[in-house]
């Protein structure tokens, strides 16, 4: 077969090809902000070209997308990331002139969402405007949409006060879209104040602390404030108690033992989990806050609720175990999440 390009290879029995382009044009972008907000070029062009975590990045990648930031279950950002991964470590035109596209198409349609639709929806698509890098007009259109979206009111919410009115998987996700922008966006007082509200989502008592909390079943016994995960040793009814996150678990109902698997607790981390990793980042040491406050929500999905991470929250363990230095069973390929996803391509611990 005869083929025009930089690059071929085959991914789940497909060949791709790529019209030939320069991989600095991909990376000219990016290379703006230092170390990249969610991964840089370096360690993209570094990763591994096959295996299974690779093969399922390149499906996702050529899957179709519809853009629209109203759905809050719309797979469309997370296969624009995708494609956006697979531009920068393959030097794909295609694949990066589809992610320009889908970051024109993707402006205007959150006319209408609720704040949840958009904080989950939004981080992928500024994720992978970094990684495949916008020139010009194009660059300045996006930032001045970006600007405009964290002002928006989504009936009656805008991302910042979701980030600091709820301790739930709203207000996680919402915080991880946030930060995204901020990053992308250089605006330092931003990342600063968002630093500060996922600081106090942990316990830590030197960070925000003004959530607007819900039923305070899972809350601990004789606690003097409410938390967004639950601090080391708390109890209820002499159960332990310490690494759950209150706000998520109450969905499962009030206080029982054992306790009950509830999903949301999940989807709360998920956007926990991304703060975290664009924190760390930024040379903050968010993993330590809250006395390791994700890894001990790990540890009690595990040991107390018998309930590890599958299906779209698979790629969770993954930064965990590189974070922790833990042993979580993590899935090979994973599916991505919500907002973001692919860890065990880009984020899997290296092999010992």
């Amino acid at each position: 077969m005869k083929c025009r390009a930089l690059w071929c290879l085959l991914a789940g029995g497909v060949l791709i090809c790529a019209p030939l382009f320069a991989l600095a044009a991909v990376q000219r972008g990016a290379d703006e902000t230092s170390d990249g907000i969610w991964i840089s070029p370096a360690e993209i062009i570094a990763l591994p070209d096959h295996g299974p975590a690779w093969d399922a990045l390149v499906a996702q990648a050529q899957k179709p997308i519809a853009p629209n930031l109203s759905d809050q279950n719309d797979p469309s950002n997370v296969r624009v990331l995708a494609r956006a991964l697979v531009a920068v470590r393959t030097g794909s035109a295609q694949a990066r002139e589809e992610v320009l596209r889908a970051l024109e198409k993707v402006q205007g349609t959150e006319a209408g969402a609720r704040s949840l639709s958009v904080s989950r929806e939004l981080m992928a698509y500024v994720i992978a405007a970094e990684l495949v890098g916008l020139d010009g007009a194009q660059r300045d259109k996006f930032e001045i949409w970006l600007r405009a979206v964290c002002e928006q009111d989504f009936k009656g919410r805008t991302l910042r006060s979701t980030h600091e009115d709820r301790p739930n998987n709203w207000g996680t996700h919402a915080g991880a879209s946030r930060l995204a922008v901020a990053i992308y966006l250089d605006d330092q007082k931003e990342i600063e104040r968002a630093a500060w509200v996922f600081r106090g989502w942990t316990g830590d008592i030197t960070g925000w602390h003004e959530f607007k909390f819900g039923e305070r079943w899972w809350q601990p016994e004789n606690a003097t404030r409410n938390y967004g995960i639950n601090p080391v040793g708390a109890r209820i009814s002499s159960q332990p108690v310490g690494g759950v996150l209150p706000d998520d678990q109450r969905r499962g109902g009030p206080f029982q033992w054992p306790p009950p698997r509830e999903e949301y607790v999940y989807e709360a981390l998920q956007g926990a989990v991304a703060q975290a990793v664009m924190l760390e980042r930024l040379g903050m040491p968010a993993w330590e806050w809250g006395d390791r406050a994700l890894l001990r929500a790990f540890e009690w999905l595990h040991e107390h609720a018998d309930y590890p991470a599958a299906g779209d929250d698979a790629w969770l363990p993954h930064i965990i175990n590189r974070a922790y230095g833990t042993r979580f069973p993590a899935l090979v390929p994973t599916r991505p999440g919500k907002a973001i996803g692919f860890s065990d391509w880009t984020h899997a611990p290296p092999v010992q």
